[in-house]
């Protein structure tokens, strides 16, 4: 299964870092979610695009994980060479992976 099938992903940036949640779209899946998406999966997903750690925090009042991943937009929004520069396109990447 896909993660856009149970949630949805918002991101932000701040410099070379991307914040990237994941919402579940219903409580029940929010155990799953939690289970299988784990930071160590998060940064192989996303190999050769992050190059720095990856830290989740888990809102489970709102059903949601919170990835931070330090060196992912290629040195930041005005250094990056990217088409991409604030990792708006790392949601749908991230609701690419198969849980």
């Amino acid at each position: 299964m896909k993660l856009w099938e149970i949630a949805h992903s918002r991101t932000g940036d701040k410099g070379n870092i991307s914040n990237v949640s994941l919402i579940a779209y219903d409580p029940k899946d929010y155990k799953l979610i939690r289970e299988k998406v784990t930071p160590e999966r998060v940064k192989a997903h996303f190999k050769g695009m992050v190059h720095g750690d990856v830290v989740r925090y888990e809102l489970p009042n709102i059903r949601a994980l919170n990835f931070v991943m330090y060196a992912a937009l290629g040195g930041g929004v005005t250094r990056s060479l990217s088409v991409d520069m604030h990792g708006k396109g790392l949601s749908s990447y991230l609701l690419d992976m198969e849980i």
